[in-house]
């Protein structure tokens, strides 16, 4: 069941951040944590979108108003996820990081092997857009997974990290868990298959782990400030024991509570927590100044 006190209408917040002053390497001394964390720049716009375009799709099949309403309020925000991190891109090629052979790849994924297929109308267009529900459900626990711990992430403050670049990552978070419940509320309005739902955990699981080890080694061999840039398991493992990126352990004690048949997003993160940042965040509060400003000039 869906945890109805932490309901809160969702809205897109029109975000937006300079990156003039922020390092390559964001983490002080620590291209590894830096450049793991960047993979989100690459993989998110792509996936994103993607999450748009299949939810466009399935809003006919939505036969409780205020779920519609939540899943309008989640393309709003993914839309707007997309952007913010598509706007990094530039300042790393600045850096002399050009991301796009990794980019390439990646749109391939979401845009090819996860596309719109040409498929009759009936049960096998409608089996396909329901596995590509499943699967954003699946996605989508791991995103308030982390944004979950980003709002946590404590050490990232102490080590001194780009104060722009952690709002990025917070504000984006925090929508995460602030919306965390709309995907799977959907895939179980819509289908809820069990069986679905474990098939296409274990497709997104191994999707985001081979895309994001192939993500962090790229940034690392092409760092043009690295002589010997690698990216490695202990390397991830280390910083998830200092606290710089999620521990391994929290990450797999993740799997059996999504696979648990009681399981819902609700008993992940804290509505609370992602609402308290969401009204101290610069580059929040920047948007809501300007919607208001808009509001009043129209």
């Amino acid at each position: 069941m869906s945890n109805t006190q932490d309901r809160i209408p969702l809205k897109a917040r029109k975000v937006s951040f300079s990156w003039d002053d922020t390092p390559l390497h964001w983490v002080p001394g620590d291209p590894f944590t830096s450049h793991t964390i960047n993979v989100l720049h690459l993989l998110l716009p792509a996936g994103e979108r993607w999450f748009v375009h299949v939810y466009k799709q399935v809003l006919p099949y939505i036969r409780d108003e205020r779920l519609r309403e939540d899943v309008i309020g989640f393309i709003g925000q993914e839309a707007m996820h997309s952007q913010a991190h598509d706007e990094v891109l530039p300042h790393l090629r600045e850096q002399g990081l050009d991301p796009t052979p990794y980019t390439a790849q990646v749109d391939w994924l979401f845009e090819k092997l996860l596309g719109d297929r040409t498929l009759p109308p009936g049960r096998a267009r409608r089996w396909w857009l329901m596995e590509r529900v499943a699967i954003i459900a699946a996605i989508e626990h791991y995103t308030a997974f982390l944004g979950d711990w980003v709002l946590n992430a404590e050490e990232l403050d102490r080590r001194g990290a780009d104060p722009t670049m952690l709002d990025l990552l917070r504000w984006h978070g925090a929508e995460e868990v602030e919306h965390r419940s709309v995907a799977f509320d959907l895939f179980m309005h819509v289908d809820g298959d069990y069986r679905r739902r474990v098939r296409t955990w274990a497709t997104a699981f191994a999707a985001l782990v081979f895309l994001w080890q192939r993500g962090a080694r790229f940034f690392m061999a092409n760092d043009p400030t690295l002589v010997d840039g690698r990216a490695t398991f202990r390397d991830f493992y280390v910083r998830g024991r200092r606290g710089t990126l999620p521990a391994t352990g929290d990450m797999l004690r993740s799997i059996p509570r999504y696979l648990s048949r009681a399981y819902h997003p609700s008993q992940e993160g804290s509505t609370a927590q992602a609402v308290a940042y969401l009204a101290s965040s610069p580059a929040a509060l920047a948007a809501g100044t300007a919607q208001e400003s808009a509001k009043g000039a129209a």
